[in-house]
């Protein structure tokens, strides 16, 4: 890995972010110059790494994340202002949620189309969609562009510490967790459930549910299996490595 930037900090911090950022378009996650992902870096998590403004997700390195802080009311006035849905959505979030100490937000094909259903609900159909049992909400008032007023709106939803998931109604998917790695790990399971989900129902058969019990005893397993994230995010930066990737620059 490159040595930290002159001036930078968190630099391992941003490695994580920037790997996550290049998976995400491995895996065909992203869209346009859109979508943003965050991390607090001080206690009370009000300041946090985010990306810059107008950046394709492929072109996203350490060194390119602008730290900024939820309480300043000059941020938007920076010459390296984030996109304005971003300090909308996680600029509110990170100020009000100390323990959402990463935001992952995409708009990924499956988790839209779910967002996109009467009842965007994920029931627990298998072992991954039981990851997120009793631990997701659904955002059925979509307001417009996540600016500040909407996204203190979603910030709301989250308070429930135990909640790490947000179907965004007619919008997308945002996860939260502790870590890159939890995150990020989140978001990619996230993703494959709801496409095992709407593929379950193209075949309109009857679906096999779990019961509540058995689908919060895995939820619950999901939280203590050891070491599974780390690993997830150490693989994924070992694969950009031997590629070659500019990630960790």
């Amino acid at each position: 890995m490159n040595a930290p930037t002159a001036n930078l900090t968190h630099w391992a911090e941003r490695i994580d972010m920037a790997a996550a950022f290049r998976w995400t378009v491995k895996l065909n996650l992203h869209e346009a110059v859109a979508n943003h992902f965050s991390l607090a870096v001080n206690p009370e998590g009000t300041r946090f790494l985010i990306n810059p403004n107008g950046r394709h997700f492929a072109r996203i390195t350490a060194s390119s994340l602008v730290e900024i802080d939820a309480n300043d009311p000059e941020t938007m006035n920076r010459p390296d202002a984030p996109d304005p849905t971003a300090w909308g959505l996680h600029g509110s979030i990170h100020r009000a949620l100390p323990h959402a100490r990463c935001v992952m937000h995409v708009h990924s094909i499956h988790a839209t189309v779910l967002a996109s259903l009467a009842d965007s609900t994920l029931p627990p159909i298998d072992q991954n969609s039981a990851m997120f049992f009793g631990r997701h909400v659904v955002d059925a008032h979509y307001g417009g562009m996540a600016f500040e007023e909407e996204g203190a709106r979603c910030a709301a939803m989250l308070s429930d510490p135990k909640v790490t998931t947000m179907i965004m109604g007619n919008h997308g998917v945002l996860i939260i967790g502790r870590t890159v790695a939890e995150t990020f790990n989140r978001l990619t399971y996230f993703e494959r459930a709801a496409e095992t989900y709407i593929r379950a129902l193209q075949t309109g058969q009857v679906l096999r549910v779990l019961s509540d019990d058995v689908a919060e005893k895995t939820a619950r397993e999901w939280e203590a299996y050891p070491g599974f994230a780390d690993a997830h995010l150490r693989e994924i930066k070992a694969l950009l490595d031997e590629d070659g990737a500019t990630y960790a620059s």
